[in-house]
Order: structure tokens, then C-alpha cells, then sequence
């Protein structure tokens, strides 16, 4: 799309596993990423998540796909703070069918490897990290690996915040991501 558009290089922002897609982006195609936005990463699957993986795996053939998606929001998302991203997370989901969940699932479940080379290597991209404080799923990992990209890589953790920053917080984090943007 760059190409057919003419676009030379680009910012990249995602949220949750658009953050996956982004960094698969930057493994590829370096020379057009001129800096990578990325909001609730995803970059290693907790002990927690491999367990609610696993559970999915078995209930996805028996139980109703949207049954288990709400679990997993409640899951990844449970304050009541954390509403408004549930109930979106909730909502898009209801636009899946049983197809579309199980090549989801499955991409998710083979993931791991691909995460495991994302968090031993950091590229030279300016790369924003934007989490939650109540990111219980994800946030101790990318505090772990700011120990190791430290050249060029930001965490920015916005207090009271779950897995989806940017709905918690819009307003905070768009003026977070154009002062990133603005100083690369």
C-alpha cells in the first residue's frame, strides 16, 4: 500500500496485537518505518495468557466463540474502569464468525516464537511503548524488556489505565503519541 501510494516511509501506531503486525512490519521492511507507535504491546504471552490460551483451545469447539471472547476481555480488561475497552472489545468481536475467531485463535496460539525473536532483538526505530498501570497481562513484560531496548525504545504508563490505553485515555494518549511523533 506505501508503494502503490508513493510513500517512502511512514509512522506506525497500533494497539494490543495490531502491535504484533507493526514490529512483523519493521522485521521486513525497515526502511519504511520511520517509527513504531505502540499501544498495550503484546510481546510475550504471560503465564496467565498461555493458560487462557490453552483453555480456549479446548472450549473453542463447544462453547459459543463470543462466550469466549467475553471471557477473555474480562480477563485481559477486568475493572470496571476498564469498561468502555471491554465493551469495544466485546463489540468488534461480535462482527466475527466461528471462521474468522478459530484462524484468530490459532494465529495467537503460534505466536510465541515470533515474540521470543521480537523481544531478543530491538531495531534501530524509534519505538513508543504506551501501556496501562492495570495492563496485568502485558505491561510486566515490556517493563522487562526496556532492560534490553534501551537504545531505542520509550515506555510511557499511564496510571489507571488497562490493555487499551487509547480508549481509557484518548485525549492523554494522542498528545502522547503526536510529542513522539513530533520528536523523531
Amino acid at each position: 500500500m506505501l508503494d502503490f501510494e508513493g510513500i517512502e516511509r511512514s509512522h506506525f501506531a497500533g494497539i494490543s496485537l495490531g502491535t504484533i503486525i507493526i514490529r512483523q512490519i519493521a522485521e521486513d521492511h525497515p526502511e519504511k518505518v520511520e517509527s513504531m507507535i505502540m499501544g498495550g504491546a503484546i510481546m510475550k504471552l504471560n503465564f496467565r495468557s498461555q493458560i487462557l490460551m490453552r483453555l480456549g483451545s479446548i472450549f473453542k469447539s463447544v462453547m459459543p466463540y463470543l462466550l469466549i471472547y467475553k471471557l477473555f476481555a474480562f480477563i485481559i480488561m477486568p475493572k470496571e474502569t476498564h469498561k468502555s475497552s471491554r465493551n469495544l472489545f466485546i463489540r468488534e468481536a461480535q462482527k466475527l464468525y466461528q471462521n474468522e475467531f478459530i484462524k484468530w485463535y490459532k494465529m495467537t496460539a503460534d505466536i510465541n516464537p515470533l515474540l521470543q525473536l521480537f523481544r531478543s532483538v530491538e531495531l534501530p526505530i524509534p519505538t513508543l511503548y504506551v501501556m496501562g498501570s492495570e495492563d496485568h497481562m502485558f505491561l510486566p513484560s515490556i517493563q522487562q524488556l526496556m532492560k534490553k531496548h534501551i537504545n531505542h525504545s520509550e515506555l510511557v504508563v499511564f496510571e489507571n489505565c488497562g490493555h487499551v490505553v487509547n480508549v481509557d485515555e484518548p485525549d492523554k494518549f494522542n498528545q502522547t503519541v503526536f510529542n513522539f511523533i513530533k520528536a523523531v
